[in-house]
């Protein structure tokens, strides 16, 4: 896909502002093979960020044709992710003598996407939270999150785990043009109703980013990012206007 490399990314945005919160939503994690480098890169841009403003998004990922690009088993992607957490969190811990340490206690909080057994275990065991996919329904939002509360209790986890999700969005007279677009490219490998799913429950409109934060909150959604499916930077502003001062 067209799109920058994350923590590359990331590491400018965290040099050029002060606040905002800098979120992966999704890294797909079992790419990146060396442990101690990838606990070495995320600690560097924790360390440029800020303690607390770098918030890791990790997930094994549902295409193929990532790990076919990578040379990498698709078959094994699950277990790689557990191996590299292991590790990683484990450094970050100073249980091994990789540097520098983040600025974070113990490392930037980690979030788990997906929505299967394994999600839930992750998240229970080293997590923060979940970022729930996009184009997901919110009764399946509803019964995985009721699954996640249970289950951080069942591990002895204190207070609660933390959910956050993805809407797709493009405003103006472009909007939807820029939103087939986007979405057909990306979500192809994914079948054509999955892709008519994600463009129906895209917004773009006012009333439909209303309703989709509407929704979400009634839910019990901690957090709601609208991730911009249109290349102009206008498309912020225009957000912005809608959401009023329910904008964070």
């Amino acid at each position: 896909w067209s799109t920058p490399e994350p923590l590359i990314t990331l590491a400018a945005a965290a040099g050029a502002t002060e606040r905002i919160r800098l979120v992966t939503s999704v890294l797909l994690a079992p790419l990146h093979t060396n442990p101690a480098l990838f606990a070495k890169a995320a600690a560097t841009l924790d360390r440029i960020a800020g303690a607390g403003r770098l918030h890791l998004g990790l997930a094994p990922g549902a295409r193929e044709d990532d790990y076919q690009a990578s040379h990498l088993d698709f078959s094994t992607r699950g277990r790689a992710l557990d191996t590299l957490v292991e590790r990683v969190t484990a450094i970050w811990r100073g249980e091994e003598e990789v540097g520098p340490a983040p600025a974070t206690p113990a490392g930037p909080p980690l979030w788990f996407g997906g929505a299967s057994q394994a999600t839930l275990r992750r998240i229970a065991s080293h997590g923060t939270g979940w970022i729930a996919g996009t184009g997901g329904d919110i009764d399946e939002f509803t019964t995985f999150a009721t699954r996640l509360h249970s289950r951080w209790k069942e591990a002895g986890r204190q207070g609660r785990p933390r959910t956050r999700a993805t809407a797709m969005f493009a405003l103006g007279g472009h909007a939807h043009r820029s939103l087939t677009r986007a979405v057909n490219d990306y979500y192809a490998f994914a079948g054509p109703d999955y892709v008519r799913t994600v463009i129906d429950t895209a917004a773009t409109t006012a009333d439909m980013i209303h309703t989709t934060v509407t929704a979400h909150e009634t839910a019990g959604l901690d957090e709601l990012v609208f991730v911009g499916n249109h290349t102009d930077p206008k498309q912020i502003d225009l957000l912005a206007d809608i959401l009023g001062d329910k904008l964070t």
